[in-house]
């Protein structure tokens, strides 16, 4: 593979809720179903070609050349039921692949794990609803059984919401669930190695940078579309400008000394939310 190839980058976008209803604390983490179904017409008018993640990582380990000329990843956090309601039509307008990320325990019910944030009423996916987001080409991936900070667990805790989350699917959707997603983009390498250990083969981290040829497959890269990402900051996350600042605060944040901090208090963690 030549240092070009191994250079190359590839935007992962990461979504949560595409709704215009949002408290405050969650603001950035909506977006607007115009603003998304203008993205996305973005991206066939600029002849991306959207991958699920485990598409992505198979045909990547093939090599630069298995890849199509202009990839993009999209995956969703959480399984907010208005991803069937708003997101999946569009998708479905393009033939759009997309992995959507699913927090188990809170399927059929609502978003409990955000009662801090005012948003614990957020409804969230039905099962049967999954099953027709995944008969639509959609990949569904584990996002832990109740969304927890996975690097301040045990190893058996950090076992239980890992796979917990992946035989509810795999019961539900009848198909092997191999890609994950980190709570709040926290991991650890024991929690990668648990991960392999229990049959994943890709993980999504944050990071707020492009992912590329080399990125390791059980901590991608993606870039987090907010309520404010206009077409133009949209077109820049797409080709990696203007992501320095946030890629060196989310280092930061990940050092041992700030994981000590967060034992204590998790004042910033919602910023990272996923």
């Amino acid at each position: 593979m030549t240092t070009g190839s191994i250079n190359r980058q590839i935007p992962i976008l990461m979504y949560h809720s595409i709704s215009t209803q949002a408290s405050r604390s969650f603001r950035s983490f909506a977006v607007a179903p115009d603003r998304f179904a203008a993205q996305m017409a973005f991206l066939h008018e600029h002849a991306y070609t959207p991958l699920t993640v485990s598409q992505f990582v198979s045909l990547r380990a093939q090599g630069s050349a298995a890849l199509p000329a202009r990839p993009v990843v999209i995956t969703f956090d959480d399984g907010f039921a208005d991803f069937a309601l708003e997101a999946l039509p569009v998708l479905r307008r393009y033939q759009f692949a997309a992995t959507l990320y699913v927090t188990t325990n809170f399927m059929n019910t609502s978003s409990r794990w955000l009662l801090q944030e005012g948003e614990a009423d957020r409804s969230m996916l039905s099962w049967q609803q999954l099953r027709e987001v995944r008969d639509n080409g959609i990949e569904c991936g584990a996002h832990t059984h109740t969304q927890p900070q996975l690097d301040m667990l045990s190893p058996d805790q950090i076992w239980q919401e890992i796979t917990l989350s992946k035989d509810a699917l795999e019961q539900h959707l009848g198909n092997p669930v191999m890609s994950f997603a980190y709570p709040y983009g926290y991991y650890t390498p024991q929690v990668r190695t648990l991960l392999t250990k229990a049959g994943y083969t890709s993980a999504c981290a944050v990071k707020f940078t492009m992912s590329t040829m080399s990125t390791d497959s059980l901590a991608l890269a993606r870039l987090k579309v907010s309520a404010n990402t206009d077409l133009p900051a949209f077109a820049d996350l797409l080709e990696g400008r203007g992501m320095s600042p946030l890629t060196t605060l989310y280092t930061r944040l990940r050092t041992p000394a700030w994981h000590l901090t967060r034992q204590g208090s998790s004042a910033v963690t919602h910023y990272f939310s996923s």
